[in-house]
């Protein structure tokens, strides 16, 4: 099984935020499962820290066009690095590769695979899976949104949808799945 982590790159080592991804990593990794991320800085490295230290597989998801914009490589957890070209096949593979998904606080990188991952499960392009969203900042964004847009998403779409406090809520709601 293969939980994609998303999160911003802003969060650095003995940040409360970091912490949180090192330890949803490590959860994933000590119950078998593999922790796909992003492979760069900030929550991807902390998840893929947390995986590696306790003896996971972690994929990087790395591409071209974000190694031109900050030149930055993989980070020293990522034991398989799949690169692509593009941002959009970066993110499409993260998406598609995973058996579930968590989103963790992060910037307008995060908000887009949420976006994207949510609108696939809407038109059903992929296999229905899990999407949660961690912390109060996700859920006051995605309410404000489809209150704001005055009935153009019905309940249905936000149901493909699970707000969490924290990460072992997060966890929990996964494991009820498998």
């Amino acid at each position: 099984m293969i939980l994609s982590i998303f999160g911003g790159s802003a969060p650095q080592d003995g940040s409360k935020d970091y912490q949180q991804a090192y330890d949803l990593g490590k959860i994933a990794a000590n119950a078998g499962w593999t922790v796909a991320t992003g492979g760069y800085i900030g929550v991807m490295e902390a998840a893929s820290r947390g995986a590696y230290d306790a003896g996971g597989h972690v994929i990087g998801v790395t591409c071209e066009e974000i190694e031109f914009f900050r030149p930055i490589g993989k980070n020293p957890w990522v034991t398989e690095e799949r690169k692509f070209e593009t941002l959009r096949e970066r993110l499409g593979h993260l998406i598609e590769c995973c058996d579930a998904a968590i989103a963790l606080p992060g910037g307008v990188g995060t908000l887009a695979e949420i976006s994207m991952m949510w609108n696939m499960l809407i038109i059903k392009s992929i296999p229905p899976k899990k999407l949660i969203l961690v912390g109060s900042g996700w859920e006051k964004v995605i309410r404000n949104f489809i209150k704001s847009t005055d009935g153009f998403i019905p309940e249905d779409d936000l149901a493909l949808l699970t707000f969490s406090s924290g990460i072992e809520n997060a966890w929990s709601q996964i494991v009820e799945l498998h």
